[in-house]
């Protein structure tokens, strides 16, 4: 029988969150029922909320950065058991049958269904991990390592694989000049991972603010992107930058900043289009690239790499009731690094 549990939600667009319930699904045959522990706080949470990136399904309850315990199977279930500790990432459903998610790419997948703001198959919305308890078919639910503590672990479905994918799918690794643009949520766990992968590693942060703490990650060097002289004594330097950052930056400047056949990712979502000359292209064969989170496998092998290198979240834990406190000061980047939520402080 479906169960209703408490959550936190937006009720509207923009409207600070407030404590709710809702209702998850009965357990199905492939189903495993999970009492949430853990729930970050993504900007994209807030994004989605406020409505930033597109319209939104209302209420909504936010979160896809989830750490639990199964507390129930369904009668088909193999993959987990009662007890084991599991997280669930930014999607909890996807068609299965294309190539990208026979390929084990299921983050490409046309058809999938987001961890909220979305709809599943049964036809009814789909709420995140600001809550209890959630439902979720057993191929989209992951294993949290022994090794990992899970409130460390929960950003990692999300900031984590952001960062380690594109670090692997581009080689990072030993003999590789790696450079990590912002250093906030994602930016942090793209230098301990970058780091941990064998590479040299530079933050290119706006100020040296975060510099012990880059430093303490594994940055082997941190410098000012506010400081011109940094783009001229660093120009043909890296052969992947990865640049996490949300706001329109002058790709131009980071273009140059690439060694020939470099590469520029970027994981971070401007509002607005940002311009490029080809030019900054074409001279050194360098390639502009974009990276989203992973599919399931890659994700899972994120988990227990970060597990074997002792690699979580900076995180700062909160009750429930500080969420909209805590949107605020992400807004205004004040966290170092990750928001984590503490379900058990849901009314019960």
């Amino acid at each position: 029988m479906s169960t209703t549990v408490s959550a936190y939600a937006a009720p509207t667009p923009k409207a600070p969150l407030e404590p709710t319930t809702i209702t998850r699904r009965t357990v199905g045959e492939h189903d495993v029922l999970i009492e949430i522990k853990y729930a970050g706080i993504c900007h994209s949470d807030i994004h989605q909320a406020r409505e930033e990136w597109g319209d939104g399904i209302f209420p909504m309850v936010p979160g896809h950065e989830i750490a639990g315990v199964v507390t129930e199977t369904g009668p088909g279930v193999t993959r987990h058991a009662v007890g084991d500790r599991v997280g669930v990432g930014c999607f909890v459903d996807s068609c299965r049958s294309c190539a990208h998610c026979k390929g084990g790419r299921e983050q490409y997948c046309t058809q999938g269904v987001g961890t909220y703001n979305a709809v599943g198959r049964d036809g009814e919305p789909t709420y995140g991990g600001y809550s209890t308890h959630v439902v979720v078919d057993e191929n989209y639910v992951l294993r949290i390592p022994d090794a990992l503590p899970l409130d460390v672990a929960a950003p990692l479905l999300c900031a984590g694989i952001t960062l380690y994918s594109p670090l692997r799918r581009w080689n990072a690794g030993p003999g590789t000049q790696v450079a990590i643009v912002g250093m906030g949520g994602l930016g942090h766990m793209g230098v301990k991972i970058a780091h941990a992968m064998g590479a040299e590693v530079t933050v290119l942060s706006h100020s040296l603010r975060k510099r012990d703490d880059g430093l303490r990650f594994g940055a082997d060097h941190f410098r000012a992107t506010g400081d011109p002289a940094t783009f001229t004594e660093l120009a043909g330097s890296f052969d992947l930058i990865v640049n996490t950052v949300s706001a329109n930056l002058e790709l131009n400047a980071y273009l140059g900043l690439l060694t020939a056949e470099g590469t520029l990712v970027n994981v971070g979502a401007p509002e607005n289009p940002v311009p490029v000359a080809m030019f900054s292209l074409i001279q050194g064969g360098k390639s502009l690239a974009g990276s989203m989170i992973g599919g399931i496998a890659e994700t899972q092998e994120m988990l227990d790499f970060c597990a074997a290198h002792g690699i979580g979240a900076e995180i700062e834990t909160i009750p429930v009731d500080r969420i909209n406190e805590a949107y605020k000061r992400v807004v205004d980047s004040d966290v170092r690094y990750r928001f984590v939520i503490d379900t058990s402080t849901f009314a019960r």
